[in-house]
């Protein structure tokens, strides 16, 4: 969060030292010549881009990837002065910024590469590039032979745009069946023969990959979700090479509390009616700050104990039921450990039928976001 202001005590707390230690024993287990690519879209999944993308270099990571050109050039702008790879297409408007900013574009496709040599005729510098395969992704990326001869062929009528590396992306390496993936990996093998030159970078292994599938290393692997320790899916959690190490825990304190003295509702469409004596705190987090409407009926930690929200969750505020009274100032923990208890992303995940990387990239940017361990 942007600003010097840090009076409302709804936190994310990193462990700069997780990110770290993931990195690093993900290096541990990929052959030594391939690298670690750290990616840091959608604000490192939550926990801060430019803080995640120095935890990675400090272990050795050889590039940083976001999705969007914003996010390059706010790498770049935050000091970050090491390879950047822009995953999605960037608008041809882009490209000589990219150039000038020295941050590397994905080529999604001929007619965007025919529009790059256009856009780019007659400029002496090079424009840095991935190639991306569509192997069975759907998303982007040239997906046949006869699309990789045509891209070719433009790319052999430019000297503006350079490929320094080629792609893809696997839709089921998270999932139990290994099918789909080993044939993707299969066609994105035969695809890259077609070049004339292997670049320096073939890469395909996103984190479920990386973390199951040794042989698809290649040149470099994709940490994303996995860098912030948490673990793509279920399947993946049970075949983890190495313990992951979580790198992120949201808390709060309590900030007002009563005690109902009759039948009273609580928060909005009065669905919860609490009993006279009952003790009430409300937390100043809401679903503004990633608390999502659908966990009402969720826990909390306070004192080491599973605490429920009752009542509809607001926008900026919510209520739990305490099992005796507690003061103002008390610490909460929504996400995180405390005592021997423990609330995870993937327990909020599965309440609300999501996956838990919707969950780590909607916290919020008021939520302030501090750093220890770096």
């Amino acid at each position: 969060m942007t600003g010097t202001f840090n009076y409302r005590p709804t936190r994310a707390i990193v462990d700069v030292r997780a990110i770290r230690a993931n990195v690093r024993n993900l290096n541990k287990i990929l052959p030594s010549e391939t690298g670690v690519i750290a990616v840091v879209k959608a604000d490192g999944y939550g926990h801060g881009a430019t803080e995640s993308a120095q935890a990675a270099f400090q272990e050795g990571a050889i590039m940083a990837a976001v999705a969007t050109p914003d996010e390059a050039l706010s790498l770049r702008d935050s000091g970050i002065h090491q390879p950047i790879l822009v995953l999605g297409p960037v608008p041809i408007t882009f490209l000589r910024e990219a150039i000038r900013q020295d941050i590397i574009v994905t080529i999604p496709g001929v007619q965007w590469a025919q529009s790059a040599a256009d856009e780019l005729q007659g400029i002496k510098e090079s424009l840095k590039t991935h190639v991306k395969i569509d192997t069975g992704m759907g998303r982007i990326g040239v997906r046949s032979e006869e699309e990789i001869l045509k891209l070719l062929e433009i790319l052999e009528g430019t000297s503006a745009i350079r490929v320094e590396g080629i792609f893809t992306h696997f839709a089921t390496a998270d999932e139990q069946d290994t099918k789909r993936t080993e044939e993707q990996f299969r066609k994105f093998n035969r695809l890259v023969e077609y070049f004339p030159e292997r670049p320096k970078l073939v890469h395909a292994a996103n984190s479920a990959a990386a973390l199951r599938f040794p042989n698809f290393a290649l040149d470099a692997v994709r940490f994303g979700i996995g860098m912030y320790g948490i673990a793509p899916s279920e399947v993946v959690a049970q075949e983890l090479p190495f313990q992951l190490e979580r790198a992120l825990q949201l808390e709060t304190e309590i900030s007002f509390v009563k005690q109902a003295q009759t039948k009273e509702p609580i928060s909005y469409g009065a669905t919860y009616e609490t009993e006279p004596g009952e003790w009430i705190a409300t937390l100043p987090i809401g679903y503004a700050d990633g608390l999502k409407r659908g966990l009402r009926n969720q826990q909390v930690l306070i004192r080491g104990r599973r605490i429920p929200i009752v009542g509809t969750i607001c926008m900026d505020q919510c209520m739990v039921r305490l099992p005796e009274r507690l003061p103002e100032g008390e610490p909460v923990v929504l996400l995180g450990k405390q005592g021997d208890e423990e609330i995870t992303m993937e327990e909020w995940a599965t309440r609300i039928g999501t996956i838990p990387y919707e969950i780590a990239v909607t916290i919020a940017r008021r939520v302030q976001r501090q750093y220890f361990g770096d």
